[in-house]
């Protein structure tokens, strides 16, 4: 019976050893993968839960105004890194009546950007606030206007009209250098014309 050789034991281990890196590489590999595809998964859910936040606040937004020295004043406030108004979904759900809803976009030492919302009850309660967006590229919000003497309206990046509402707010998000808007109508005038008889004196 014929043996190994001292040369083809050295070529076998060999072998057997570039096998075994190779599939150790390839499970650290796909180990990888699907932490990062479990990673962006969760991301992007969480990313759809955000969204669903703020539609579900802006779609309950109630058009109340206060009085600040005899004068008229909506709580809408916006420009392009944030947003006020009065709305009567609360994403705790446990503020009764209207609660002031703010978001405001906040930046990280990295350039990443983050969007915050707090919630402050106009009656009693606490103030909660938390974290929707965070680590994306650019968020921004704009405004629909539209004059009366105007066939179309225009967006802004300002609202500065304090006797009338916009008809929608426009969101942007740019995500992996990934640019997408959400569009999110304002409430009919007719819900409008019936709920902004409350008028609440100060803030």
């Amino acid at each position: 019976m014929r043996g190994f050789t001292l040369l083809e034991l050295l070529i076998s281990i060999t072998m057997i050893g570039l096998i075994a890196l190779i599939v150790t590489a390839a499970v650290r590999l796909g180990s990888r993968s699907v932490d990062g595809g479990e990673r962006r998964i969760e991301s992007l859910e969480r990313l759809k839960n955000s969204i669903d936040i703020i539609e579900s606040q802006i779609m309950s937004e109630i058009p109340l105004s206060y009085d600040e020295d005899g004068n008229k004043k909506y709580y809408f406030q916006g420009d392009r890194e944030s947003v006020q108004f009065a709305t009567t979904y609360s994403i705790w759900g446990n503020q009764r009546g209207y609660v002031l809803a703010s978001l405001k976009v906040e930046v990280d030492n990295t350039g990443k950007k983050s969007l915050r919302v707090r919630e402050s009850p106009l009656i009693g309660g606490v103030e909660a606030e938390t974290t929707l967006f965070d680590r994306l590229d650019d968020i921004y919000f704009e405004y629909f206007y539209k004059d009366p003497t105007e066939e179309e309206g225009r967006w802004v990046r300002e609202w500065t009209d304090e006797m009338n509402m916009p008809e929608k707010i426009r969101i942007g998000i740019v995500r992996e250098k990934r640019d997408f808007s959400i569009i999110l109508p304002i409430p009919s005038r007719e819900k409008q014309i019936q709920t902004a008889q409350t008028t609440f004196k100060g803030r």
